[in-house]
């Protein structure tokens, strides 16, 4: 296998959906907790990198497996197309988990063990996202779970393992018993906060999900826009992305953020035009681009705007 295709195989180029709640994450915990570890961030970033990549490889070599199209099998899959060892794709899928697993531990032994929990969730989630007899991504599911997961759950993460010794969530085990404690004023700006990302990195499914409908149904893979439909899925595209500003007014007003975050409405206009292009036509060569491009616009503006910040604080 080359790097080139193994870089295919883990579709490198999607691993900005993950960078982002890592980033946000990280300024996060300087602008509202004013706490940052960058040993454990370093470790955590190339865990979380890792898992990421397994991920996407356990999602290819299970589309793989299950193609009922001879063409995409052969021709549009990176496993078929570039004639990929079976064997070496599983080999590499475990040898990627056991280093995401080894992060995992380490960072739960020094930070707490909250971090399993959440952090073996978010795995497990992961990976059932594609693999197993129903897998979540051949559901109605897939927006739900890969935005919550990466654009909750990475950021959520990333925000403990910096902040950890604030004690905005704990979880003490004592004499077989365990005790979780929370400040659920933090942890509700923690969620408010994770929106923009959620629905940004929701987005990339749902655009995807109905650029490929029609490929989708011949592989028996029944998404989100087979049930409810082109057009309503269009619309939903459309909220979510627009919704990302509300969220950020709406921190705003409860003090999450500083005044410079504002500058992200600068950005409006460009995501307008890019709605419009997606509105008319949704089609994976020229349109589904369309979801990258404001999960990049949004985002870099919003690390920009808590940048500053930072620095005018």
């Amino acid at each position: 296998m080359t790097v080139s295709n193994f870089l295919k195989l883990v579709e490198i180029q999607t691993k900005l959906a993950s960078l982002f709640p890592f980033l946000i994450g990280v300024l996060f915990s300087i602008s509202y907790f004013g706490q940052i570890h960058w040993g454990y961030t370093v470790i955590f970033f190339i865990g979380m990198l890792v898992f990421d990549m397994t991920t996407t490889a356990i999602n290819n070599y299970m589309d793989y497996k299950k193609a009922k199209d001879d063409e995409y099998k052969h021709q549009v899959n990176i496993i078929g197309e570039a004639n990929i060892s079976e064997k070496l794709v599983v080999t590499l899928i475990w040898t990627m988990l056991a280093i995401s697993a080894i992060a995992g531990f380490y960072l739960s032994y020094k930070t707490g063990w909250i971090l399993f929990v959440f952090g073996g969730l978010c795995c497990l989630i992961g990976v059932f996202y594609t693999f197993g007899p129903v897998p979540l991504s051949r559901m109605p599911l897939g927006e739900v779970f890969s935005g919550v997961t990466m654009g909750f759950g990475i950021f959520l993460i990333t925000i403990y393992i910096n902040a950890f010794d604030a004690n905005f969530l704990k979880l003490d085990i004592i004499n077989w018993q365990f005790f979780m404690v929370g400040d659920l004023k933090k942890l509700l700006a923690i969620l408010l906060a994770s929106l923009p990302m959620v629905f940004t990195i929701s987005n990339i499914m749902l655009a995807n999900n109905l650029c490929d409908l029609d490929q989708d149904i011949k592989n028996h893979r029944y998404t989100l826009p087979y049930y409810i439909g082109k057009e309503t899925g269009v619309k939903l595209f459309n909220v979510l992305m627009y919704g990302c500003y509300a969220v950020v007014l709406i921190g705003l007003f409860f003090g999450i953020y500083h005044w410079s975050i504002l500058i992200i409405f600068a950005t409006l206009p460009l995501v307008i035009k890019n709605l419009k292009e997606f509105n008319r036509e949704q089609v994976k060569s020229k349109t589904f681009v369309v979801s990258i491009k404001n999960l990049i616009i949004f985002n870099s503006v919003l690390i920009i705007g808590l940048l500053l910040g930072i620095i005018l604080k």
